[in-house]
């Protein structure tokens, strides 16, 4: 587990996992609002870097703060402003996890160390170092998601691109 300060004294708790198992299980009970701890689980291999993630974490808090959230939970809006589109189903789908997900990454908003190891015990898998995302990225799949073209990621990163895409989605 790795803890971000995100803004005004709020963190995020990632932690990373590989040969998750019971992905269906956990997509039932995020579906159902049973889940608990509450938690974001995405898909792992769109997330080049924590960065990106960060971006939508800001994003996130700040409609809260606002009293602006497009889904019904605060988790469920970390994924959503992950994704990049303004579809929110589609979003979901997309960057959270589904069925068949072996590899998941596991975020909560202002997490005791007690609640991130409720989640750790909720999610069957292998957990690993953050570090690893990177080396486990699908570049084209993010590349193909995100619309990034190869004359961009000659100027930037890939996280680079995806963080500008989250940061302006509003915009656009």
């Amino acid at each position: 587990m790795k803890v971000f300060e995100i803004s005004n004294g709020s963190t995020l708790s990632l932690s990373l996992f590989t040969d998750v198992t019971n992905s269906k299980e956990l997509l039932d009970s995020m579906q159902t609002g049973t889940l608990e701890p509450e938690t974001a689980f995405l898909n792992a291999s769109l997330i080049p870097d924590v960065f990106p993630l960060l971006a939508a974490a800001h994003k996130t808090l700040l409609a809260k703060s606002r009293e602006s959230l497009t889904t019904r939970t605060l988790h469920s809006e970390l994924v959503y402003n992950y994704s990049g589109s303004k579809h929110i189903t589609e979003s979901l789908k997309r960057c959270g996890i589904s069925d068949s997900s072996n590899y998941v990454l596991a975020a909560r908003f202002n997490a005791s160390s007690d609640e991130m190891e409720a989640v750790g015990k909720l999610v069957n898998g292998k957990k690993i170092d953050l570090e690893e995302l990177e080396g486990r990225a699908n570049q084209a799949q993010m590349q193909k998601h995100y619309k990034i073209s190869g004359l961009e990621l000659g100027k930037s990163s890939l996280a680079d691109a995806i963080t500008c895409r989250i940061a302006a989605r509003d915009a656009l």
